[in-house]
């Protein structure tokens, strides 16, 4: 009865922040929209995979390649974050940017469809893609964020499943005609489709509260977190009178020499912030999970040019896996909320394996000789993969949440996703060069199932690392308090979940639809849901 009304309580929540329930929240509903468009972007991922693979002929490591140099502009999302809390413009630190860098993404899908011909044209445009996703996305984060740790004690983790469900309403909203536009219209006009997604993002920002504020304001929110730091005490409960910073001796600075004390102040916060075991070991035990090599390019080349799965049928492993994201969450609000990280951790990754290891029946065509055909084997392993994905990667969202300071909270919340997509960067990279030494061409795939076994087990090498993650004896429960500054559990932002490989792979980064169970990621991540989005989609999807 007790989880019943737990369950109830969870949707009743859902109800309010969607607005089906007492007053509509004008913000809350922007921020579902601007989520709802992440997720619809994926309605150019197969476009994307299409795009490189047909009309610009790469290979299957010059395409892995190219999607890994794409996602640089994810790997220093910091700087934005700095940008935007330091920066602000015309006295708004989130509006003002969360406009310019939409109408850029849109501007970006425009001359993808219009102008791109070569691989060089393509990467150069997918790069301004990204960053103005990657901006966006920091803003959007730090709004968030804001409003977590608003959040009462019964309701932790309830705003970030909301963001993540509108996402995945998005994702499901696209996938289902992602697959069938391409192969009615082509490539190019589904990039022309995606062009207004991101207005609609700009025209959702003029929503969004946004406190007017000055360099001086700025400079001292930052020096009372700094103080709060210095007592060891968050800054909501540091007696008042000890945060106020002192004037009597401060000159008269200009603007630009505030906008820099701003800078300097917050890279100061955020290394102190950083520097400590409780955050720093946890990051590194995520990089290494995401790290692990993908095979992901060359298994969406398998099963297009091997097994002749069309655009259409992709499509629908998308929406197959979009489904299974919200299953996901789901399944973590309901079940999962109290067991310990580690846990979860430990089990999502050699289920994820083992369960990985599966697609070599496909790589092999044994699913055949055991009367298995290849589509609804891709689909069935591609719905359990990306369940266990966003399974892995709940807890470690709101723990992240929970764990960014008043006053940097974009900034850290953005490293630590910079962190997770330098990983997915990594494990392209490191996915393109076994290919290329695999000899796994468009057309010779004698050698995958070597690439799938290899990407498969290395999710198990950072376990022996695991006691690097909080404690068993913390769970999401003792992360209710939002102004507590070290949970029991060691105070991580793990928040950047995804084993590149098996299936708790989140695909933070990854812009591209690959493959169907292939190194199994399953899920994306609220970094991205298009190539000019990445840090969300569904991996073992398509």
């Amino acid at each position: 009865m007790q989880s019943q009304t737990s369950e109830t309580s969870f949707w009743a929540k859902v109800a309010t922040n969607l607005g089906l329930v007492g007053k509509f929240d004008l913000e809350k509903g922007a921020i579902a929209l601007i989520y709802i468009v992440q997720g619809a972007l994926g309605i150019s991922h197969l476009a994307l995979s299409f795009f490189l693979k047909d009309e610009l002929g790469l290979s299957p490591a010059q395409s892995a390649a190219m999607i890994g140099f794409a996602m640089l502009p994810w790997t220093i999302k910091p700087l934005y974050g700095f940008i935007s809390d330091c920066l602000p413009i015309a006295g708004y630190r989130r509006r003002p940017y969360l406009v310019f860098f939409n109408l850029l993404g849109a501007l970006s899908w425009v001359f993808m469809a219009q102008a791109v011909h070569t691989p060089t044209m393509a990467l150069g445009t997918i790069l301004v893609g990204t960053l103005s996703m990657a901006f966006s996305d920091v803003i959007i984060d730090a709004l968030v964020v804001q409003r977590a740790r608003a959040e009462s004690e019964g309701d932790a983790g309830s705003l970030q499943a909301f963001t993540w469900g509108c996402m995945s309403v998005g994702a499901i909203a696209s996938a289902y005609f992602s697959g069938s536009l391409v192969e009615e219209f082509g490539t190019r006009p589904v990039f022309m489709i995606a062009a207004i997604l991101p207005i609609l993002d700009a025209v959702a920002a003029f929503a969004i509260s946004d406190a007017k504020i000055s360099f001086a304001q700025i400079n001292d929110e930052l020096l009372k977190v700094t103080a709060a730091q210095e007592l060891d005490q968050p800054p909501s409960s540091a007696p008042e009178a000890s945060l106020e910073p002192d004037h009597s001796d401060r000159p008269a600075v200009n603007t630009f020499q505030l906008a820099w004390q701003n800078v300097r102040q917050q890279m100061k916060q955020l290394w102190q912030a950083v520097s400590g075991k409780s955050i720093l070991l946890p990051t590194l035990f995520i990089f290494l999970w995401q790290a692990t090599p993908s095979a992901d390019s060359a298994f969406f080349y398998f099963v297009t040019n091997d097994l002749s799965f069309n655009p259409e049928f992709l499509g629908r492993v998308r929406l197959v896996t979009s489904v299974a994201s919200l299953v996901g969450v789901w399944i973590f609000q309901r079940y999962l909320r109290d067991v310990p990280m580690r846990r979860i951790f430990l089990w999502t990754t050699i289920i994820s394996t083992l369960l990985g290891l599966t697609s070599l029946l496909l790589v092999t065509h044994a699913n055949r000789m055991i009367g298995i055909d290849d589509r609804w084997f891709s689909l069935g392993d591609s719905l359990i993969l990306t369940v266990a994905g966003r399974i892995a990667f709940m807890p470690l969202l709101v723990l992240a949440a929970r764990l960014c300071p008043v006053g940097i909270e974009a900034t850290l919340f953005a490293l630590l996703m910079s962190v997770l997509n330098l990983a997915g960067l990594c494990s392209y990279q490191l996915g393109a060069g076994l290919t290329y030494l695999l000899g796994i061409t468009e057309t010779n795939f004698e050698n995958l199932w070597i690439l799938v076994t290899i990407t498969n087990l290395t999710t198990l090498l950072p376990l022996p690392f695991l006691h690097w993650l909080p404690a068993d004896g913390g769970n999401m429960a003792s992360l209710n308090n939002p102004e507590q500054p070290e949970p029991n559990l060691g105070s991580t932002p793990e928040l950047l979940s995804s084993s590149n490989n098996g299936a708790t792979k989140l695909d933070i980064a990854s812009p591209e639809p690959v493959a169907i169970a292939s190194n199994n990621q399953s899920d994306q991540h609220p970094d991205a849901a298009a190539l000019v989005a990445p840090e969300v989609d569904a991996g073992s999807s398509i």
